[in-house]
């Protein structure tokens, strides 16, 4: 099973240290009472968005969707990572929408099974998939982080082709 260590800036992997890690959901009461607890507001549409994190053991952890990724993990690697977005009702709450959007830990679209079968152990219904996908890309001569857009592999500060295989490890 692949997992994945922070890669994101050390500074920011410091200052969220003693951060508490993210809200392991264990059921969908559990969600409920961490939209309560949390006081997570919904949006016009009824939707909360999170940050959330699977972590070594397949637990599905959340947190504030202003956190960082590294802090819902509690620093530790994780089997993905990114934001969920849940559609709250009066007394429910279902996942609505997933993306693996993490430039902390940069997980591949491949480790969708894993989140789904988190979001399943939390009692909840996994969407079919990601809703996006992102492809992320050290640079191999500059060294910066690029976020894959429309296929292009060309570094956005440098110009230089980018690997076609994930390379943050």
């Amino acid at each position: 099973m692949t997992m994945y260590d922070y890669v994101g800036p050390k500074d920011i992997a410091d200052a969220v240290a003693k951060v508490a890690p993210g809200f392991p959901v264990l059921s969908s009461a559990g969600l409920m009472q961490w939209l309560a607890d949390d006081q997570q507001q919904a949006d016009i549409n009824g939707q909360v968005i999170a940050t959330f994190i699977v972590d070594e053991n397949g637990t599905l952890c959340i947190a504030d969707r202003c956190s960082e990724h590294v802090a819902c993990a509690g620093g530790r690697p994780v089997q993905s990572a990114g934001e969920m977005t849940f559609q709250v009702d009066k007394d429910q709450a279902r996942v609505h929408a997933v993306t693996n959007q993490s430039t902390g830990y940069c997980p591949e679209p491949g480790s969708w099974p894993r989140v789904a079968n988190a979001i399943r152990k939390a009692g909840l219904v996994a969407p079919a998939g990601f809703h996006v996908n992102f492809l992320f890309r050290k640079c191999t001569d500059c060294h910066a982080l690029n976020v894959i857009k429309e296929g292009v592999f060309v570094c956005a500060m440098c110009d230089a082709d980018l690997p076609a295989d994930w390379n943050l490890a």
